[in-house]
């Protein structure tokens, strides 16, 4: 059961938390199971504690991480066509909201449309749900944001319950990427199910391209998606009771071109033995053994379209920069 907290700026903003949204059980379960495994891995939404949500913020920032920025300048260059789906009383639902930022543009746009806006941010982290929220709202007098403490699928559960005249769901960055190809459908399968006729799906999708651009970044000159990969051992020190020596393991980025996915591992430098208190377990790494933490799929042009089609939507519209790095794509239900 989802308990609401009213933290009232000037009333207008709410978070809820879903039961599982902290879930220490599911969290050592997932760890338990991930470092038992042949190959070792670690499910990559437990990169999003307070520290890592900060570091991913730092990420976007780089040079060598053009995901955030094209994807931006294409949202200032297309939010008024975007904002035209309005029927006039249209609510943005946005999964893995972070920060906001590039969600100001529609946000604005929205609200010179219609006057208001309710927006219904979805994120694991409860720290930047808050702090972005509290930030909007002194901003945007005509915003109203009901924020939810929950993990993808948890949050569309929940947004399900609720009555919307007309909806927008926002799916950005290159998240899609971190499913696996059948993943993927699924979870657009599992959107499309929870759109009404006049609803859309605002998608963002990272393209293939050359392989130096992609590995670089993933792994950047000054290391902050080192950092980044890295804090999940201390997430696990700090909440599971681990011992990880983080300075023991190194950050490993590369392109497999097979799968046309960018892989992140941690990597063990040594043969070592790694105890996790509250698992009552110690997990054993030889010399040179990885644990695979993240998968980012990269996708053509063709690729959109088939995944469109094998889960219930039309392409309304599709737009890409130049170099045709990253593409955003309006979805609309069949």
């Amino acid at each position: 059961m989802v308990q609401p907290t009213d933290l009232s700026v000037d009333g207008r903003l709410t978070i809820e938390v879903s039961p599982s949204a902290h879930s220490a059980s599911d969290f050592a379960q997932d760890v338990r199971e991930g470092l038992s495994a042949h190959p070792k891995r670690l499910p990559p939404k437990y990169f999003y504690d307070e520290a890592g949500s900060k570091l991913f913020e730092a990420i976007s920032e780089l040079p060598e991480y053009y995901v955030t920025r094209t994807e931006l300048a294409l949202l200032q260059r297309f939010v008024p066509e975007i904002a035209k789906c309005s029927d006039g009383n249209m609510a943005i639902v946005e999964l893995g909201s972070g920060s906001s930022r590039k969600t100001r543009l529609l946000i604005e746009a929205l609200i010179a449309r219609q006057g208001f806006l309710h927006y219904f941010p979805v994120d694991i982290s409860e720290a930047i749900l808050m702090q972005s929220a509290k930030q909007l709202l002194k901003t945007y007098p005509e915003l109203e944001i009901t924020a939810h403490v929950a993990e993808y699928k948890a949050g569309l559960h929940r947004i399900a319950e609720e009555s919307f005249e007309q909806k927008m769901v926002l799916f950005l960055g290159s998240n899609i990427g971190n499913f696996d190809t059948d993943g993927a459908l699924d979870f657009l399968a599992q959107i499309r199910r929870e759109l009404n006729r006049h609803d859309y799906l605002l998608l963002g999708t990272d393209m293939q391209k050359d392989v130096s651009i992609l590995e670089a970044a993933y792994d950047d000159s000054q290391n902050v998606t080192a950092a980044f990969n890295l804090n999940i051992l201390r997430h696990i020190n700090r909440q599971l009771g681990g011992n990880f020596e983080v300075k023991n393991f190194s950050h490993l980025a590369f392109y497999n071109a097979e799968q046309s996915r960018i892989e992140m591992h941690l990597r063990s430098e040594k043969a070592q033995s790694v105890h996790i208190g509250k698992l009552d377990t110690t997990f054993q790494f030889g010399p040179g053994e990885t644990i695979h933490t993240e998968n980012s799929y990269k996708y053509s042009s063709a690729q959109v379209i088939e995944m469109c089609a094998q889960t219930g939507f039309h392409l309304a519209r599709s737009w890409q920069d130049e170099r045709g790095y990253f593409s955003l794509n309006l979805l609309s239900p069949l």
